[in-house]
């Protein structure tokens, strides 16, 4: 029988918030009451965006709200070789090429091209690289070949998601200019890695799910299924996170994410230590109860 594997992959550039508890408890549950496993990987593969102490911040926050993982912590900055090792099937196989473009130099010619910004404000690359670097260009960074072909997959709360790459998004990096693996790269080599089958995750992400199945695919690696929570917002709309001066959480929150997941505990748990709040939200976990919203408000715990 198929064994379930979720995991939370928080990026160490500050403390864990409410937004971030929201999506640990959500992949958390959605995996304990399927009675798998529940991973988690620090993606520090970003080395300059990484803040001293966060990571083991983080741990300590999850361990505070009782999110017990299975096995070793995994951090992407230990696991170079491997997303190199993928990049170098890429290129043998002619899906990946190197790319000599500045950002700026991108804008420009998709300006000229009347080409627009992908869904996460990325300018779309108008492929100017594709077939070979200028002559006198030097390589900056690597880029993975997109197509036509629509990506088409199913989330499991957020239904049918259907994106044309090469259109939307342009043939995207894999290797940055700065000598750092993207995180589209990392993240589908280490899921497929570590057995991972469940991705939960906030809807901020979805957007780079077809980008994330399209490797999948080129590598043959199997495709885990994905389930996108609202994202926690503060009152001015703005995604939780360390630049708009969301507060830690801990274990006090771990109700209100309960509440905010469409699963309030009863009454008779008010004040219940962290066990007893997670026992019940895996004996009930339903998806039906999700909020499908995108995004969503929250006030106090979230700073």
């Amino acid at each position: 029988m198929r064994t379930t594997v979720g995991r939370f992959a928080p990026s160490p550039t500050g403390p864990l918030h409410f937004g971030s508890l929201v999506a640990a408890l959500g992949s958390f549950l959605d995996a304990r009451a399927q009675g798998g496993r529940w991973l988690v990987r620090i993606e520090d593969v970003d080395e300059a965006r990484t803040q001293p102490g966060a990571a083991d911040a983080i741990l300590a926050t999850l361990e505070a709200c009782g999110l017990a993982w299975d096995g070793r912590v995994e951090f992407q900055s230990r696991r170079t070789a491997r997303y190199n090792a993928a990049l170098e099937r890429l290129v043998a196989a002619h899906q990946a090429y190197p790319c000599g473009c500045s950002r700026s130099e991108i804008a420009a010619a998709a300006d000229a091209a009347g080409i627009g910004s992908a869904p996460d404000g990325a300018r779309i690359y108008p492929g100017t690289c594709r077939h070979g670097l200028a002559p006198g260009r030097s390589a900056r960074a690597m880029r993975v070949h997109t197509n036509n072909v629509p990506v088409e997959f199913t989330d499991r709360l957020q239904g049918r998601i259907v994106q044309s790459l090469e259109r939307g998004v342009g043939d995207f990096v894999l290797l940055r200019a700065d000598g750092f693996f993207a995180y589209q790269l990392a993240v589908v080599v280490d899921d497929a890695e570590q057995g991972v089958t469940d991705i939960v995750r906030g809807t901020d992400l979805i957007d780079s799910t077809a980008r994330q199945i399209h490797l999948q695919r080129l590598l043959g690696l199997p495709e885990p299924r994905y389930l996108h929570l609202p994202v926690a917002t503060n009152s001015r709309g703005e995604k939780l996170s360390k630049q708009t001066g969301a507060a830690p959480a801990d274990a006090r929150a771990l109700a209100p994410a309960l509440a905010f997941l469409g699963h309030a505990p009863p009454a008779s748990l008010a004040g219940a230590p962290a066990a007893e709040l997670l026992a019940w939200g895996i004996a009930h976990w339903d998806i039906a109860r999700l909020p499908r919203a995108r995004t969503s408000a929250v006030s106090s715990p979230a700073g």
